[in-house]
């Protein structure tokens, strides 16, 4: 029996993240009988999805992050890691920061690479401009430019990359049935959280400056004030996490706030929420958007969602500079309108799961070495 294509996804950790998400809904519905993924990730740390890549026959390797003072080690590194792993013969690179080196070094060895862009800024600050010095010369390394969207391919690989024939948007797509709306599911769900009779508001992603999260302490600060029945529950971990929590105390939102930090469960929670937000300062796309909308979920999110991941009439753009007690004010006109959830939405197919495995699949196949 012929053995699987072995495909190395190059990650920083393996947490759930929207990239990390999109890659494991690919992985989990692929003939795993002809295409396996493997990953490097860059820690030592147990992820969120390292037991589940394990359970689907994938391998988790580990490399030390790059520090700049490391780079002769991190180099080296990956060159003794292609002399002595040749069944790697695609390197699909999602750690955007350091994909000029690897990629170039996997170049070296005669490796097909790609460099997939999930994102649309690097943040701000030092950490920032040193990612975006390391990222620019990855537009001249990869053979092929992967993007979730044209903003986040525009971004990482320039203006025109569009226009080039080995670039290709890939749909962030998800499990459209796994999303799929049921009430009885809905009520239960809400029972089980003490939840009945409160109109739920929350969001999915991790506590990072991208996701805005003081904006959202101020936005539910205002919609409490207008509606006492509102509670706002929020799904994710990161860095911030425990100055966030430290500011919903200051601002005595502890008993209107529920930190449910990562789950795996992330469908249950969108039944039990009445309107979805997404207040982000910058966005690759926004997959849990998808995730919400396919969930039938009235959505409020920033001007900085790429249009994307607007795939049916329940999403609203709202303005971050129209300030909290506008978005307040727009989250509570849906506490009105909870029961039009019933109403079925039609959702771009295009973000169906089965549809992008089998474009992957004869992608990797076709530029199989």
């Amino acid at each position: 029996m012929k053995k699987p294509y072995r495909i190395l996804h190059v990650f920083g950790r393996l947490d759930r993240g929207g990239a990390e998400t999109m890659v494991m809904n690919l992985y989990r519905n692929i003939d795993r009988s002809k295409i396996q993924f493997d990953f490097l990730i860059h820690t030592k740390d147990e992820c969120a999805y390292s037991k589940e890549i394990q359970s689907l026959g994938g391998r988790i390797i580990n490399i030390p992050k790059y520090t700049g003072t490391n780079h002769k080690t991190y180099t080296r590194l990956w060159n003794d890691f292609f002399k002595k792993n040749k069944e790697y013969k695609i390197v699909h690179g999602h750690v955007r920061s350091t994909a000029a080196i690897y990629l170039d070094i996997a170049n070296k060895y005669g490796r097909t690479t790609i460099s997939h862009s999930h994102n649309t800024s690097s943040g701000t600050g030092f950490s920032a401009i040193a990612k975006n010095l390391l990222q620019y010369r990855v537009k001249y390394v990869a053979d092929y430019f992967f993007a979730c969207s044209a903003q986040a391919g525009e971004w990482l690989f320039g203006k025109h990359v569009q226009q080039k024939s080995n670039f290709h948007i890939i749909k962030n797509a998800i499990d459209m049935n796994k999303f799929k709306y049921d009430h009885d599911r809905r009520l239960a769900i809400r029972d089980k959280m003490s939840l009945n009779g409160r109109f739920v508001v929350g969001t999915v992603g991790r506590l990072t400056q991208q996701k805005n999260p003081y904006f959202i302490i101020d936005v539910v600060k205002e919609l409490v004030k207008i509606n006492k029945d509102a509670v706002f529950i929020w799904v994710g971990t990161g860095e911030l996490a425990a100055d966030i929590k430290t500011k919903v105390n200051e601002h005595q939102l502890e008993n209107n706030i529920m930190f449910l930090g990562a789950i795996s469960e992330v469908e249950d929670i969108l039944l039990a929420m009445d309107v979805f937000i997404l207040p982000s300062l910058w966005e690759g796309l926004g997959i849990v958007v998808v995730e919400a909308q396919a969930s039938q979920l009235k959505c409020l999110v920033s001007e900085k969602v790429p249009n994307e991941a607007v795939i049916s009439a329940n999403v609203q753009k709202v303005h971050l500079k129209d300030g909290p007690k506008r978005w307040a004010h727009l989250i509570n006109e849906h506490s009105l309108t909870v029961d039009s959830r019933t109403k079925e939405q039609t959702i771009d197919d295009a973000y169906d799961i089965q549809t992008n495995v089998v474009w992957l699949s004869n992608f990797y196949e076709r530029i199989w070495p």
